[in-house]
């Protein structure tokens, strides 16, 4: 059995989806997936970036999709988190008689559902999901991350909270960002996000907004404090094998009460 699984979306979402593509591995297994998460799949027998398999192209008229569609007719069986919001492609799709079977790309805001476990139940799974991504064994180290950032500036907490919130925690801090964040000097950045949270696996605890980069530090085992405003964190926390959040009006989170989740994941 050759299987394709085609996993768009942001970090996070795909992270909160590694339990249902490693439940859904056949004798072949092949992931397309965003380019940044590729060097997360670790249990694939292959992994692309989707925007190298040209997959975009399929159900646009004029459009020379043929390459993409060869590649799709390998397959005896396609599950797809991509092309619910695209009724050309499904209706393409279908029309080429390819073995597709689609998932919603996002579950309910309202919850009650975690992320994870809507994603790992479309795939005929039994929850609890705890998205795990293997790193190479490492001792911790005394440093604590904190990440201000996320893919929203309606998901951040002030950065100058997280500032005051730095001095006062009892471990240094190292600060990180990605790539397209604005500079903090000193901050550590790395495009590699498998490398990232080989990283982020040697420190004592993660603080952060609800963002990507929580999830993965989440999935390598580190502990991991995250601060929610507008996003329902009964579908978002990660689920890390320690963790608090913090959540509410994030002009009004006051840094103390950050602090004290801090201290309960570190007790």
């Amino acid at each position: 059995m050759r299987r394709l699984l085609i996993r768009p979306g942001a970090i996070g979402d795909c992270i909160l989806s590694l339990p249902a593509l490693e439940f859904l591995k056949a004798g072949y297994t092949e992931i397309w997936a965003p380019k940044d998460v590729v060097p997360l799949i670790r249990f694939a027998d292959r992994v692309a970036a989707l925007s190298s398999t040209g997959l975009d192209l399929v159900g646009i008229p004029d459009v020379d999709a043929a390459p993409a569609i060869a590649r799709l007719r390998e397959f005896d069986s396609i599950y797809s988190w991509y092309g619910a919001n695209r009724g050309e492609f499904r209706d393409a799709v279908r029309d080429l008689r390819l073995p597709f079977q689609f998932f919603e790309a996002l579950p309910p805001e309202q919850g009650p559902t975690h992320a994870a476990d809507f994603f790992l139940l479309q795939a005929g799974g039994v929850p609890p999901a705890i998205p795990r991504i293997s790193i190479p064994d490492a001792e911790r180290s005394d440093f604590t991350v904190i990440h201000p950032f996320s893919g929203s500036a309606r998901k951040n907490w002030p950065l100058d909270r997280f500032l005051e919130l730095a001095p006062r925690l009892p471990y240094p801090v190292r600060w990180c960002g990605g790539p397209q964040d604005p500079k903090i000097p000193g901050a550590i950045s790395m495009e590699d996000l498998y490398q990232l949270g080989c990283w982020l696996g040697t420190a004592r605890c993660f603080i952060g907004n609800d963002s990507g980069i929580g999830h993965l530090a989440a999935a390598v085992g580190t502990p991991v404090v995250t601060i929610f405003g507008p996003m329902n964190p009964a579908v978002w926390t990660p689920r890390a094998s320690r963790g608090a959040i913090v959540a509410g009006d994030l002009a009004r989170i006051e840094v103390e009460a950050v602090l004290e989740a801090v201290r309960q994941v570190l007790s």
